[in-house]
C-alpha cells in the first residue's frame, strides 16, 4: 500500500459519518492520526468519524481520540484474528469488557466476528466463535451497536447470532455479501456499511446488494487505511476520501446525492447514538 496521498475531493453537499476507520492504524501505517484526520475529513463534510478498536490497545486509542475530538466516537473489541491467536482470551476478553464501559465516548463493541480467510484452523476458528460470543454478550448487557467483521464466514455467523441473540442495533462492517446474504442480514434489521470495495471492477455482487439495501439500513466507511476506492486504489485511504465511496454509491443506487448524504448521516445515529462535530 502506497503511503502516497490522494488530492482532496470535492466536498459533499451536506454532512456524512464515517462510519468505520482505524486512526489509529493510518498512524501507524504513515496515513493519518486523528489530529490532522479528523479536520481534513470535515473540511468535506465528513464530520464524524466513528474509531474502531480491534485489540485491547487500538482500543484504548480509540477512546483517547474520542475523547479528545467530539467528532469521533469509539468502539472496543478484539478483532477476530487476534482472538484466533492469543494464548490469554479470557483476560483479554475481561479487558475489553472493562472498556465497553469506561467512557459515554464507547458507542459499539467492535469489530467483532469471524474470518475464516485468514482463519483456517478449525481450533482457532472455534477460539473465533467464543470471542463472537463473548462480544455479543458485552454489546447486549451494556446496550451498544455491534460491529461485525465477516470474511468468508457468512452463515457462520448468522449462526453464531442466531444462537446467541440479535443486539437490537448491528452494524455488517465492510459488508461482503451478494444481494441474497444481504436480505438475510436485513431481516434481522441490520445496517449494512459499504466501503471503497464497491468501486472495484469484479464486485459486481457487491454492488447488488449495494442497490437493494434500504435507504435507512445503508452506511458508508472508510476502513481506513484500507480498502481506498478508485481511482485512488492502492494508496492510503482516510477519511477525508468518503466523498469518492458516496457519489459512486449515488451513481450506482439512483439516488439523489443529498437524500443519500442525509441518509448515511441519520443512519449512523440511528446505529450508534448522535454526538458532536468538531469545528
Amino acid at each position: 500500500m502506497s503511503t502516497s496521498r490522494p488530492a482532496l475531493p470535492e466536498p459533499l453537499p451536506s454532512p456524512v459519518t464515517d462510519a468505520h476507520t482505524h486512526l489509529g492504524s493510518s498512524t501507524v501505517s504513515g496515513g493519518l492520526g486523528a489530529d490532522e484526520a479528523v479536520p481534513l475529513a470535515a473540511s468535506v463534510n465528513v464530520t464524524r468519524l466513528v474509531d474502531v478498536g480491534c485489540d485491547v490497545a487500538s482500543s484504548r486509542e480509540a477512546i483517547l481520540n474520542a475523547e479528545n475530538h467530539p467528532a469521533v466516537i469509539a468502539t472496543v473489541a478484539l478483532h477476530p484474528n487476534d482472538a484466533a491467536r492469543t494464548a490469554s482470551l479470557d483476560e483479554h476478553l475481561r479487558q475489553i469488557e472493562a472498556l465497553a464501559t469506561a467512557s459515554e465516548r464507547v458507542r459499539g463493541i467492535g469489530e467483532t466476528g469471524l474470518d475464516f480467510y485468514r482463519t483456517r484452523d478449525p481450533e482457532a476458528q472455534a477460539r473465533q466463535k467464543v470471542s463472537f460470543a463473548a462480544h455479543i454478550a458485552f454489546a447486549k448487557a451494556f446496550g451498544k451497536a455491534l460491529v461485525i467483521h465477516d470474511r468468508d464466514a457468512h452463515d457462520a455467523i448468522l449462526d453464531v447470532l442466531d444462537a446467541e441473540g440479535w443486539p437490537e442495533r448491528v452494524q455488517f462492517h465492510c459488508f461482503s455479501g451478494d444481494a441474497a446474504f444481504a436480505r438475510r442480514c436485513l431481516a434481522h434489521d441490520a445496517f449494512l456499511s459499504f466501503p471503497g470495495t464497491i468501486t472495484y471492477k469484479g464486485n459486481d455482487d457487491l454492488r447488488e446488494a449495494l442497490r437493494v439495501t434500504p435507504l435507512d439500513r445503508l452506511l458508508v466507511e472508510t476502513d481506513a487505511p484500507y480498502l481506498t476506492p478508485v481511482p485512488h486504489r492502492g494508496k492510503t485511504n482516510a477519511s477525508y476520501l468518503v466523498p469518492v465511496t458516496v457519489r459512486f454509491m449515488a451513481a450506482e443506487r439512483g439516488d439523489d446525492l443529498d437524500t443519500l448524504c442525509a441518509a448515511l448521516d441519520a443512519g449512523a445515529t440511528a446505529l450508534f447514538g448522535d454526538w458532536g462535530r468538531d469545528g
